[in-house]
Formats: structure tokens, C-alpha cells, sequence
């Protein structure tokens, strides 16, 4: 009886596999790690303890457990491939456009009063929470303001929340700003972008933990392409054509 012959698949099934695996479940934020160690820190205390005291304590266990599970799911890190065609800017974060206006760009960034046209994305507990570089360029500000702690899908989050905002210059010289703006619940801003930075369009720069917002400052005459209401995908969700 003739043997079936061997696939490449067959050959590295178990390599497949764990690629499979590694495909369906994304990397983690660093930021998240504190977080999901404690979670974990919890768990094993709930094993000690009842190995030393002998009381029932499979509800530490499942808290623990829980929590670190909760915590690696919101500091998930998903691969995105952002588009080839040049001209683009992408959605610095997921979560869905509930904003499309013109307004002034942060004061803090000494960019003038004229208004510019204005995406923004709001962000819920249950979407990633990494936030990517809109255009690739230099980084040319840096600057953190101070704030309340709003809801961030109320307009007025953008003047008076805290924030983080990152002036982006292309090649081309069209500037893009995008702005970290914190929610009700989000009290901590990350931002990896610093002055002289060269971003490429798609990076990892930023993380705003526990539900927040993201403004993009468009240049002068650029119409968005997206609606109020539609889901953005940090990375790949193209919100306009720089003219």
C-alpha cells in the first residue's frame, strides 16, 4: 500500500499550529503588563492560601484569573497594515467616528485660530486601545495640557479634558495633528512620540488606558472621506485624501 506523501504542512504541523494560535491571539501592549501580572499576582495568592490555610478560596482564584484576562484583552496589541497609496491618513485609533467639523487646532500647540477640519474617534472599553501614527513624517510638537476627566464623547472633551497632542509635518510639508484626549475613566495618557521622531504611517506611538477619544487635525481644504457613526480601524481606515 503506497504511503500518502508527506505535505509541507504535515512536516511543520505543530510550528503551524502555534502560528495559527499566535495569528488569532494578539501581543499585548507593554503598558498592560503591570496590570495583567497583578491579576495573575492575585490568582496565585488564592492557590497559597489554600494550600496553607486549607479554606476554600476558588473565588481569589477566579478574580485574579478574570481580571488578567479582562486587562490583556484591553491592552491587546492587533497587527494592522495601513494602506500603500501614498497621500493617506489613517485612523489613529479604533472605535467609532462621532465627530466631523472644522475647529481650531489645541491652543497649546501655536498653530493660530483658523479652523481645521476635525475627525474624531471615540473610543469604548472594549476597543484596542494603542494608538498609531495617522501619516508617516517628523514629529515636530509635543505637548501635554492638563485637564478634566468628561465623558469623551461629549464635544466640549477636545477643550477642556486632558490631552496629549503630536504635530506630525509629511514630506510633502502638510502637517497632521492628532490628539490623546482622556474620558471618565481614562487617567493615564502614553505617549512614545517626541520631538524629531520619524513616524511611519501605521506605527505603535501611544495608549490612552480605560476609555478615551482621538482628534485628527486635517490640513486646510481636506475633506474627510468617513461618516459620523462608522467604525474606524487604527491603521487602515483611510479618513482622507491630503490634498
Amino acid at each position: 500500500m503506497a504511503r500518502r506523501p508527506r505535505t509541507e504542512s504535515s512536516k511543520e504541523g505543530p510550528a503551524h499550529l502555534l502560528e495559527l494560535v499566535r495569528s488569532a491571539v494578539p501581543p499585548v501592549h507593554p503598558a498592560g503588563h503591570p496590570f495583567i501580572s497583578a491579576g495573575l499576582a492575585v490568582a496565585s495568592a488564592g492557590v497559597m492560601g489554600q494550600a496553607v490555610t486549607g479554606r476554600d478560596l476558588r473565588w481569589l482564584r477566579r478574580a485574579g484569573l478574570l481580571a488578567a484576562g479582562a486587562c490583556a484583552a484591553f491592552f491587546r496589541h492587533p497587527p494592522r497594515v495601513p494602506p500603500t497609496r501614498a497621500g493617506v491618513v489613517v485612523a489613529p485609533a479604533d472605535g467609532v467616528i462621532c465627530v466631523i467639523d472644522s475647529a481650531a487646532p489645541p491652543a497649546e500647540l501655536s498653530m493660530g485660530d483658523l479652523p481645521l477640519p476635525r475627525v474624531s474617534i471615540f473610543l469604548s472599553l472594549l476597543d484596542a486601545h494603542v494608538q498609531r501614527a495617522p501619516v508617516s513624517g517628523e514629529v515636530i510638537a509635543v505637548q501635554h495640557q492638563p485637564g478634566r476627566f468628561g465623558s469623551a464623547d461629549l464635544t466640549s472633551a477636545s477643550i477642556e479634558n486632558e490631552r496629549t497632542s503630536v504635530r506630525i509635518r509629511t514630506t510633502s510639508g502638510a502637517e497632521v495633528v492628532v490628539v490623546q484626549i482622556a474620558g471618565l475613566l481614562a487617567r493615564r495618557i502614553v505617549c512614545d512620540a517626541h520631538l524629531g521622531d520619524k513616524l511611519t504611517i501605521g506605527d505603535t506611538y501611544g495608549l490612552i488606558r480605560f476609555g478615551s477619544r482621538l482628534d485628527t487635525y486635517l490640513p486646510p481644504g481636506t475633506e474627510p472621506v468617513v461618516q459620523v457613526g462608522q467604525r474606524a480601524v487604527a491603521g487602515e481606515t483611510v479618513l482622507a485624501d491630503l490634498p
